[in-house]
């Protein structure tokens, strides 16, 4: 088996609002990011790959098992982090882990207590005196510690400063070394995603705008900035999220398209790409 999730043609159609036929593939041993802006139909997506909504159409299969018919199956071996923690203030790891071990079969108490050793959370101290990283540590804990193989993770890191942020990366990156287990991570911090995310999955009003490996995804585009003019050179279709500028104009293309267009545009100079970048020009930037 080598993927660890793939989702064909998912919709979900709401008054004003659709998912429209969102497919992507997460290859076993990587991490994929999710971007996209507030509405974009994220945590739709996520909701239905746990079953919290009901799907109008299309399959999410989840290592190999189909996500509905095996939701039992699938949930052991699926970790979860949804922002908030959603557990009792007065609780604390001793009680947490009397909990969790009734409801995972494979919950398994020895690795439980050594993350939260390792992630410094005493066992004894109560979740209401934990700070927003510890409890985003604690819910990490969890969901490392009853055997998961794909963690699927909400804005994991929102909300919390640099130190903490960089120590959270680093057991991501922990989690996935055996080349076995995955991480989906839905997220606004495209910074984080340039540290970690093997894959880029960018959805937009509903639909999957572009899925594939970062890397590929980074040598794809380029930045082009220069006089107005210089744009001429391009078709409208050629440029994604042309802006005009005070003193000119800057637009993003294929670097395939500009390596063809570069004798001819005069005066305009192209930049590398970031992941922010792409998001910025598809959402807000105009055509020609």
């Amino acid at each position: 088996m080598d993927n660890a999730m793939v989702i064909e043609n998912l919709s979900k159609a709401y008054p004003g609002f659709a998912l429209s036929e969102v497919s992507m593939t997460l290859p076993r041993g990587s991490i994929m990011g999710f971007i996209g802006e507030n509405g974009a139909g994220k945590t739709t997506t996520i909701k239905l790959i746990l079953n919290m909504l009901h799907r109008d159409s299309g399959s999410v299969r989840i290592l190999g098992k189909d996500n509905i018919k095996e939701e039992k199956a699938v949930k052991e071996r699926l970790g979860v982090v949804l922002g908030d923690l959603n557990l009792p203030e007065t609780m604390n790891g001793l009680k947490i882990n009397s909990m969790m071990s009734g409801i995972y079969p494979g919950w398994e108490e020895d690795v439980f207590f050594s993350n939260l050793e390792r992630f410094g959370l005493p066992k004894n101290r109560k979740i209401k005196a934990y700070s927003r990283g510890m409890k985003m540590k604690l819910s990490i804990a969890i969901a490392l510690s009853h055997g998961a193989e794909l963690l699927l993770l909400d804005e994991p890191t929102s909300g919390l400063d640099p130190i903490i942020r960089d120590e959270i990366l680093d057991i991501f990156l922990d989690f996935i070394q055996d080349e076995t287990h995955s991480i989906f991570v839905s997220t606004h911090i495209v910074e984080d995603l340039e540290k970690i995310a093997d894959y880029i999955t960018f959805i937009h009003k509903g639909r999957i705008i572009l899925s594939e490996e970062k890397d590929t995804l980074l040598e794809r585009f380029v930045i082009l900035k220069g006089p107005k003019e210089g744009f001429a050179a391009f078709e409208s279709s050629e440029l994604i999220g042309y802006k005009e500028k005070r003193f000119g104009a800057e637009a993003m293309a294929e670097a395939k398209v500009w390596r063809k267009k570069e004798a001819g545009a005069a005066g305009l100079v192209a930049d590398p790409v970031r992941i922010q970048d792409i998001m910025l020009y598809y959402v807000k930037g105009e055509r020609i």
